[in-house]
This record gives structure tokens, sequence and C-alpha cells, in this order.
């Protein structure tokens, strides 16, 4: 793996935030796929310690600069009544770590790094990560999935 790779796989902080600096001076959008009660995959439910037959919370969006998607996205939450849970439900189209990374108590776990595209079979890229965020009562596993648009426009490596 490149170090250019590394940089953006590794990273702890706001992939968000990221994305924006990175994509100056183009403009920053989340576009919401999908958001719906559902059951998470066998591996999604695993990592969060969950039966896979019990519903969860499950959100897919693109991030994207100019339209384009640089990051597919997929987070999976177990339900629950929690002020967090419902701040999560309501996120529409602004991204979930702008909101998660200002929580003061935010924990994330280990950052597991896969080759792409992940659950999304129409999406294609070099990468992907995932890790679980926890915040008060809250946990959600947030996956990331790098896509080819933000290597042609960053000019970064394939790998």
């Amino acid at each position: 793996m490149s170090p250019g790779w590394w940089d953006w796989l590794a990273t702890r902080d706001s992939l968000t935030e990221r994305l924006i600096d990175a994509g100056q001076p183009r403009r920053f959008r989340v576009r919401l796929l999908d958001q719906r009660h559902g059951y998470p995959h066998r591996d999604e439910a695993l990592a969060l310690g969950l039966a896979t037959h019990r519903l969860a919370w499950v959100r897919e969006v693109a991030l994207c600069l100019d339209e384009r998607p640089w990051v597919m996205a997929r987070s999976v939450a177990p339900l629950s009544a929690s002020h967090s849970q419902h701040r999560l439900e309501r996120l529409g189209e602004r991204s979930m770590g702008s909101w998660l990374f200002r929580q003061p108590d935010l924990e994330r776990g280990p950052i597991e790094i896969c080759a792409s595209p992940g659950p999304f079979h129409d999406a294609e890229g070099p990468w992907g990560r995932r890790s679980v965020l926890r915040h008060d009562r809250l946990m959600v596993l947030v996956q990331e999935f790098f896509q080819q648009a933000m290597v042609d426009d960053l000019g970064l490596p394939s790998r």
C-alpha cells in the first residue's frame, strides 16, 4: 500500500473533514442512497455483537465532490431509544461525521482495511475501511469505500 493511501485509510479523524480539505475548491455533498431498518450483513452483525436476525438502522450514502462520488459509505447501528439514535435517523443528507466527531466522548475502535467495493456491487475503487464508533449509548459500524473518482481526481496510485 502506498503511503498516500495509508494516510487516508489509517486516519482516526473525520473522513468528511479530510474530503472537504482535499477536494477544495470542489463542493462537498452527502447523497443519501438509502436509510431504513433492516437486517445487517453477517459480518456487520458480528462486528457489532448482534444476532444476525435482529433489525438494525442501516444508512448508505455517497460522499461526493462536485457530484462525483469519492466515497460510498454504509453505516449500521443497533436499534435503541437513545437520543443519539434519533439524531442519526434525522441526518438526511448531512454528514454523520460532522455530528459524531463533535462529541467529546466519541471512541473509535480499531480500523479494519479491506479491498473495495464491499457491499456496493456497482461501485469500484481500490480500498475500504470500517470501524465501530461509540458515543453515549450509541454504537455504529461505519464502513467507507473509496471510489475510482477520488483516485483519478487526486492522482492517487491504484494501490
